[in-house]
């Protein structure tokens, strides 16, 4: 497969499934990623018939669906009745993969407020193992999101944001319902950037790679190639030099926006050397 066919668009929460289905069909992109928290994807909209429908849809374009939990919903919650409710909103995902003909869930840490760190995490920790249990019961695999950092003076702070939180999770658990997804322009805002990064993580567990423009050491942004200063093609020499062969996931801007830099990031790739 082509680095192009490779490169996929998140839509979100933008458009109605099956119409993002149609859409990247007609654009040729191989890759989506949807969000079902509200509105017409919301998960609790899907019935038998419709998710059949999915189903169908994707195998006939050839389009395949990764679902992308909340990062607002807390994974380290640990409080009575809101816990509960977390492990509920985490199995409805799980169940959804298969039922929509999903091939991944792309899940978070959850955030700290910085008094209570070790108990998040802990708490963080324990509910994935849990989550990772049911998954492998229902077929479904869960990918764990490096997440961005917070000003060092923000009370709220996201979890697995640096190498070493995020190694906390993935060392922990060992599981085929289990990998990672590698978000590049968080890597880039911390002191060891993607190279670090790179050096550090299991790539071999790296089944998505998502991106974005942003700013080196700067703050969390979503910006269209060319606004920031990430340099892509170095982050696809590198990558794709380490031997990897999943898919990557634009997640910025429209889903216009999206899809036009795709040949640009291939480009890019192009002129660093990669063979696309």
């Amino acid at each position: 497969m082509s680095l192009l066919d490779r490169i996929g668009v998140d839509i979100g929460r933008k458009m109605r499934l099956e119409d993002a289905i149609e859409w990247a069909a007609a654009n040729s992109i191989r890759h989506i990623d949807i969000q079902l928290d509200t509105g017409a994807n919301a998960v609790t909209a899907f019935d038998a018939g419709r998710a059949r429908g999915v189903r169908a849809a994707l195998e006939r374009h050839g389009v395949h669906l990764g679902l992308h939990t909340l990062s607002a919903v807390n994974v380290a919650e640990y409080s009575p009745f809101l816990s509960e409710a977390v492990d509920s909103y985490l199995k409805a995902y799980i169940e959804a993969m298969p039922m929509l003909g999903a091939g991944h869930i792309v899940v978070h840490a959850g955030y700290h407020f910085t008094a209570d760190v070790e108990m998040r995490m802990k708490a963080g920790l324990d509910r994935l193992k849990r989550m990772v249990e049911h998954a492998e019961k229902k077929g479904a695999l869960l990918l764990l999101e490096n997440l961005n950092k917070e000003p060092a003076d923000a009370e709220v702070h996201y979890l697995a944001h640096t190498v070493e939180e995020w190694r906390y999770y993935y060392d922990a658990i060992d599981s085929p319902a289990f990998g990672l997804s590698f978000t590049a322009n968080h890597a880039h805002l911390m002191p060891e950037g993607v190279e670090g990064f790179l050096a550090a993580i299991p790539m071999d567990r790296v089944v998505e790679v998502r991106l974005a423009d942003c700013f080196r050491h700067g703050h969390e942004q979503h910006l269209i190639p060319g606004e920031g200063d990430f340099d892509f093609g170095d982050m696809f020499r590198r990558i794709e030099g380490m031997g990897f062969k999943g898919h990557y996931m634009n997640a910025f801007g429209t889903v216009e926006d999206m899809n036009r830099a795709r040949a640009r990031q291939v480009e890019a790739a192009r002129a660093a050397g990669v063979a696309v």
